[in-house]
């Protein structure tokens, strides 16, 4: 069966790879450029694979009621992991998917079925949010990544304020970030956001915060508080145990940061080889 080989093809930004996994009968993970890029599972949805991916279902899976339809805006799509999640276990959720690469989201789309209630739009992630509509969306997960760095543009000020622009005020912004000590990347993407949002946590494994490692922590920032002891629980009985850091714990961590401006903004850092290698 042609669905059980791997699939190549050249797109925008890279080359990008569907690969089955011989573990999950209709299971496939992307690469673009030999970097992971998403796992999806189209029999089971819920099932998510990477680290960070878990990290931002456990905090979607607090926002609202549980099974609330919700209105999401996820900017970088990849293979539609996180949105195929909130159509499973949010059923009728209203779901925006802008990626830059259009060559890649074709690609998904003809391999890959998307389920109803999910609109996929090609088009730049800053330029797609600073005309959306103000307090249009109630979770925005910003999951961007040129290769393997968050894109320069996607960490400013100024980009934070046009995201909270768009967040409704019991809504919730939560990013993939990746760093390693000293974390000069991180620590000034929490100052950013802090400057914009009342509420920031921090969702990261424990080898990653002290140091030990490079690895990805996911961002969460609201206006309202989340429901950090569900959370908590959530974060540190998964698979992958993580923390969850939040106030004068995450103060002392921002220490004497700053929030980025666009002219001084920079990319994340490049991973050391290996870092997010396929095992």
């Amino acid at each position: 069966m042609t669905e059980s080989l791997p699939v190549t093809r050249a797109v925008d930004h890279g080359t990008a790879k569907l690969m089955p996994d011989i573990d999950r009968e209709r299971a496939w993970l992307l690469t673009v450029d030999g970097a992971p890029q998403s796992y999806v599972d189209l029999d089971e949805p819920t099932h998510l694979e990477f680290e960070y991916a878990r990290r931002l279902g456990h905090v979607l899976d607090v926002v609202g009621d549980p099974g609330q339809a919700l209105d999401v805006l996820h900017l970088g799509g990849g293979a539609l992991t996180l949105p195929r999640y909130v159509a499973a276990t949010r059923p009728g959720s209203r779901q925006d998917v802008v990626e830059a690469d259009r060559g890649l989201l074709e690609l998904v789309v003809e391999q890959l079925p998307v389920p109803e209630g999910i609109a996929l739009h090609a088009a730049d992630a800053r330029a797609w949010i600073e005309a959306a509509p103000a307090d249009s969306v109630d979770v925005l997960v910003a999951d961007v990544f040129g290769g393997s760095r968050v894109p320069a543009h996607l960490t400013s000020l100024a980009y934070a304020r046009a995201a909270e622009r768009v967040v409704r005020g019991t809504g919730v912004y939560l990013a993939n970030l990746a760093d390693a000590a000293p974390f000069g990347f991180l620590r000034s993407q929490l100052a950013t956001f802090a400057a914009v949002f009342e509420e920031l946590a921090l969702i990261a494994e424990p080898g990653v915060l002290r140091g030990r490692r490079f690895g990805n922590a996911v961002l969460v920032a609201s206006q309202q508080p989340v429901d950090l002891a569900a959370l908590t629980r959530l974060t540190a009985s998964d698979a992958f145990p993580a923390r969850v850091e939040h106030g004068p714990g995450l103060r002392e961590f921002i220490g004497g940061a700053r929030p980025v401006r666009d002219e001084d903004a920079v990319p994340s850092p490049e991973p050391p080889d290996g870092a997010f290698s396929i095992g």
